[in-house]
């Protein structure tokens, strides 16, 4: 496959992911939606998988911009697939040490592995859930105390900000 048909395969494949997000399928109280939407990203997750042992991590430099955000939010949205979120991991750990991929991503990624794999997220990037006055309930963080000074280190906005956001 070409890389400019991996690349359109790609955001394909993350506008999907999008159409349905928006649909609230993610998030649906019908069976129906919530099936609909984990036979998608188990799908997207499986072809991700391939994709890394065709090309390793699909960095911009390689499918484009738009691409390699597609593939990261494919990585995001695995989260059934927690072998596939691993690999995705190593492989961007691998990318942001080159400069060929964006730590804020990594930072977005690691949390939500580590939020499916069970343990406390390190940069506070994961809501588990809202409370009746509106308010976001983050998931734990292994060093609340420095979450800002973490965020701030790979580009993202204080926490307070980013939750506010939530409401």
């Amino acid at each position: 496959m070409s890389l400019a048909a991996l690349a359109e395969e790609l955001t394909a494949m993350a506008a999907a992911d999008h159409e349905k997000a928006v649909a609230g399928a993610a998030h649906s109280d019908d069976p129906a939606g919530q099936l609909s939407w984990r036979r998608l990203t188990a799908r997207h997750g499986d072809r991700l998988s391939e994709i890394m042992d065709e090309v390793g991590w699909p960095t911009a430099a390689l499918v484009g911009e738009d691409a390699a955000r597609a593939a990261w939010l494919i990585a995001q949205h695995a989260d059934r697939q927690l072998d596939v979120q691993r690999r995705a991991l190593r492989l961007m750990e691998q990318a942001v040490a080159a400069g060929a991929a964006e730590a804020r991503d990594l930072a977005f990624l690691r949390d939500r592995t580590l939020v499916n794999e069970g343990r406390e997220q390190i940069y506070g990037t994961q809501i588990a859930g809202v409370r009746e006055d509106g308010s976001p309930i983050p998931w734990p963080c292994a060093e609340p105390e420095r979450v800002d000074e973490l965020r701030a280190g790979v580009g993202i906005e204080p926490f307070d900000a980013y939750v506010a956001r939530f409401r």
